[in-house]
């Protein structure tokens, strides 16, 4: 199986692009629709995306309504909890592991993988399923 890794310089600029995409599709009922750059950029594309970053769940998901795909959001929602980022990035579930079982989890439910492959991923990462979700503690 293989993947595509992207950067997102700018869910900012990402979610304006739709947003205006969508107001010149409101206002324009009669012209040949315009699709928002990240739909046009993932249209066609096999799986589901999954996006792991170091600030809150909130920033990308404003780019939600435009994503063709199944999308998953991991983050950091919280602060003060690390000395280094790469025990904020265990913390908060965005690591290596926790991406590659979100993965795992957005293929089963899709049906390319199957539930007994997403416990097997989290056997394999080590990843401890009876954790308190990191929001709340």
């Amino acid at each position: 199986m293989t993947a595509d890794i992207w950067s997102c310089p700018s869910f900012n600029e990402l979610a304006r692009d739709g947003h205006d995409a969508e107001r010149h599709n409101r206002f324009h009922p009669e012209a040949e629709p315009r699709k928002a750059y990240i739909t046009r950029q993932l249209e066609g594309r096999q799986g589901p995306a999954i996006v792991a970053t170091d600030y809150i769940r909130a920033y990308p998901e404003q780019v939600r309504a435009f994503v063709p795909m199944r999308y998953t959001v991991l983050g950091t929602d919280g602060y003060g909890r690390s000395d280094t980022r790469e025990n904020l990035r265990r913390f908060f579930e965005v690591d290596r592991f926790h991406v590659a079982q979100a993965a795992i989890a957005a293929l089963a439910a899709e049906g390319k993988m199957t539930a007994k492959d997403v416990a097997r991923a989290i056997k394999l990462y080590k990843i401890d399923a009876e954790n308190p979700n990191p929001i709340g503690v």
